[in-house]
């Protein structure tokens, strides 16, 4: 585990439960995972646990993972574990960016960004609502070079009025609104436009000037890819969502903030 003051350590590589389809043979990737952190403290260690897991190859060539955790100035010692004796020899392939004070999801999703030195970028939140046994199938469009963008969706094989298990409904209701948003703007059909697993070609984003401080980070990139026409694939993953009193932070508010952000985006960039 290497903090931001030190020099990353190699991500580590694997080749087992492989992704075998592609148009270019024995080229090697990288997958950079950012996490971005914040009070996180019973279900980082096992999300941790679950990241390392993952064994992708391409096309007999292994993708190696690079784990970027961003601490949003936690205040629960929820990443102290990786600075203790035991966390730096079982993460020892984690990098920990902090912040010096709390600035939001946005901000700490910006602040992993600049630091990737991957081919390909997802999103993991620190809880355990999404499962990262669904990583072979998002980054697989992207080496395929049939998409530089992926969304993980949670309402894919569900059908149009499927609810996932244990997402409240009312956040049904404001994630099928931002959907049908997006959808009805760009003349795009998008099934979930907040979903936490956004997967890019790392080319992307320096084009997309992201601002965002907060929860606004899906829908301004939503926009901004969309207005830029390029591509979305979504693929169906697995999610077990969590309410409040599990540590869920997003409000009612932050539904109206993204819906006026995703507007504001089509409009200007």
């Amino acid at each position: 585990m290497t903090t931001s003051n030190g020099a990353p350590n190699d991500p580590r590589s694997s080749g087992a439960a492989a992704v075998e389809t592609g148009h270019i043979r024995g080229v090697t990737h990288r997958l950079s995972v950012i996490v971005p952190v914040y009070n996180e403290r019973n279900t980082l260690p096992e999300l941790l646990e679950r990241v390392r897991a993952q064994s992708l190859s391409w096309n007999g060539a292994p993708v190696s993972l690079e784990i970027i955790v961003v601490d949003d100035c936690s205040n629960d010692g929820g990443v102290d574990f990786l600075f203790g004796e035991t966390g730096q020899s079982t993460f020892a392939d984690v990098r920990v960016l902090r912040h010096a004070r709390n600035r939001g999801k946005g901000a700490a999703i910006r602040t992993g960004l600049e630091r990737v030195t991957g081919d390909v970028v997802l999103i993991q939140d620190a809880d355990l609502e999404y499962n990262p046994d669904d990583y072979a199938a998002l980054v697989a469009p992207i080496l395929a070079g049939q998409s530089r963008v992926v969304y993980g969706s949670r309402f894919l094989a569900l059908g149009p009025l499927g609810r996932p298990t244990g997402m409240h409904p009312t956040n049904w209701v404001a994630n099928k609104i931002l959907s049908w948003t997006a959808s009805i703007l760009f003349f795009r059909s998008i099934t979930d436009e907040a979903t936490c697993y956004k997967v890019f070609a790392t080319s992307v984003l320096p084009s997309l000037n992201l601002r965002c401080e907060r929860f606004e980070f899906c829908p301004e990139v939503t926009s901004k890819v969309l207005r830029r026409g390029l591509r979305v694939i979504e693929v169906p993953i697995r999610y077990h969502g969590r309410g409040g009193n599990e540590g869920k932070k997003i409000r009612w508010p932050d539904a109206f903030h993204a819906w006026f952000t995703l507007v504001r985006y089509w409009l200007r960039d």
